[in-house]
C-alpha cells in the first residue's frame, strides 16, 4: 500500500458526524487521490495545505488546551505529519515532544477530521485528523514551552470557543456522544 492509499485507510476509519465533517472527509479524500504532496515539505507553509495529527488529552469531561505561541488560541496539542509518517505516528512523536509523555489512545482511530485555515504570520490550510489521547486532569504534563506560554485543563462546556480552533466544539461533541455509546 502506498503512503496516499494507507492515508485514504485511515480517513477511512471515521465516521463524520455532521454535514461539516462529511463535507471535510470528502475534500480530505479527493485532495489525497489528487495526487498533491500531503505533507510540509518546508516550515512554515509549504505546500501551503497539509496533514496535520491532533491530539487532544482529555479526562471525564474536561479537555487540556494549550495557549499556543504562534497561533494566539488555546489549542489541543497536535503537529504536522513528516512525509511518509503515519498520522497516528505523528501523534505519538509529537506528544512525546510537547507534552513529553507517552500518547495513551482512547480509540484506535482517528476521531474527528476538519479542514481549516489557520492563522498567523504564515495563513495555510490544515487538513487535520483528531486523535484522543487519555489524560488525568489533575496533572500538568512537562509541555514545551516553545511551543505554549501555559496549559489548561477546560471542562468541555467552559472551552474558550472564541479562542480556539474552530472545529473543536465538534470534536469535543462527537467525542461526548462516542464515549457515552462506548
Amino acid at each position: 500500500m502506498n503512503y496516499a492509499e494507507q492515508i485514504i485507510a485511515e480517513l477511512a476509519r471515521i465516521r463524520p458526524a455532521d454535514a461539516l465533517e462529511r463535507d471535510h472527509l470528502a475534500r480530505a479524500q479527493a485532495w489525497v487521490r489528487s495526487g498533491a504532496p500531503l505533507c510540509r515539505s518546508a516550515p512554515p507553509a509549504t505546500p501551503n495545505m497539509h496533514l496535520v495529527s491532533y491530539f487532544p488529552v482529555v479526562d471525564q469531561g474536561h479537555v487540556l488546551l494549550g495557549d499556543h505561541i504562534s497561533s494566539g488560541l488555546w489549542l489541543p496539542p497536535g503537529g504536522h505529519v513528516e512525509p511518509g509518517e503515519h498520522p497516528g505516528d505523528t501523534v505519538i512523536r509529537e506528544c512525546r515532544e510537547e507534552l513529553r509523555m507517552q500518547a495513551r489512545f482512547l480509540f484506535d482511530a482517528p476521531v474527528f477530521l476538519s479542514i481549516a485555515e489557520t492563522i498567523g504570520a504564515h495563513p495555510h490550510v490544515d487538513v487535520s485528523l483528531w486523535y484522543a489521547l487519555r489524560g488525568s486532569a489533575g496533572q500538568m504534563p512537562d509541555f514545551d514551552p516553545r511551543e505554549y506560554r501555559a496549559m489548561r485543563w477546560f471542562a468541555f462546556d467552559a472551552v474558550p470557543l472564541d479562542d480556539t480552533d474552530p472545529n473543536i466544539a465538534g470534536f469535543l461533541g462527537k467525542l461526548d456522544s462516542q464515549t457515552r455509546a462506548a
